[in-house]
């Protein structure tokens, strides 16, 4: 699979700098080709500026995540966002999702994987960098425990219809719906959503379960 993502252009703040230089040892796992114990962790690959991660880590203090970004300016603002609120549940890898699934996550271990706004490629010669298609959705499936899940939010209609034809073509994982789900009252609303809402952009979410 081709490279999903590029790094974003963005100002990393002196505040986003310093919490990255003074909290990543005790936060970030750096990349290695070694399983890690993602036993019940709920991952987020792409987590942006991670304020819908940590308002989510912060309401259920009993469950691990593991956020998976390559944009330092946002590892740096969850970091503060983990500083400023004392939050224990979260860690970060800095490194490329399908790197990341590929060796690091244990298979049947996560009881969840969250992809909020995961970027949709619009050009159709971009598509194959798409991040929700098979066979990477296969991998993802194989990394849900039974009973897990996999959570996706986009407000790119075209992305919406691909992801849910993909998903729904892979293997083990079941569509909690007919179609799309309603929105889950838990997920917070981010400022990208906010953003998509007001160009009048419909959001669509996907709920699926490992079976």
């Amino acid at each position: 699979m081709n490279k999903s993502f590029v790094i974003r252009a963005g100002r990393f703040t002196d505040a986003q700098k310093n919490a990255y230089n003074k909290l990543y040892e005790k936060y970030i796992i750096p990349f290695s080709e070694e399983k890690i114990n993602t036993n019940n962790t709920i991952m987020e690959i792409g987590f942006g500026m991670g304020i819908a991660t940590a308002a989510i880590a912060q309401d259920n203090p009993d469950k691990n995540y593991l956020g998976i970004e390559v944009h330092r300016p946002g590892i740096g603002k969850l970091l503060l966002e983990i500083e400023k609120n004392a939050i224990s549940n979260i860690k970060i890898i800095e490194f490329d999702a399908v790197q990341v699934v590929e060796h690091m996550i244990q298979p049947a271990s996560l009881e969840g994987i969250h992809l909020f706004f995961p970027d949709p490629w619009p050009k159709k010669r971009h598509h194959k960098r798409r991040l929700i298609q098979r066979p990477f959705t296969e991998k993802l499936a194989s990394c849900l425990k039974p009973g897990g899940y996999l959570y996706m939010v986009t407000d790119w209609e075209d992305y919406a219809l691909f992801a849910l034809e993909e998903l729904n073509a892979t293997p083990g994982l079941k569509n909690e719906y007919n179609d799309f789900a309603p929105p889950q009252e838990w997920r917070p609303k981010t400022k990208f959503e906010n953003k998509g809402l007001a160009k009048g952009h419909a959001i669509k979410e996907l709920l699926f379960k490992c079976c």
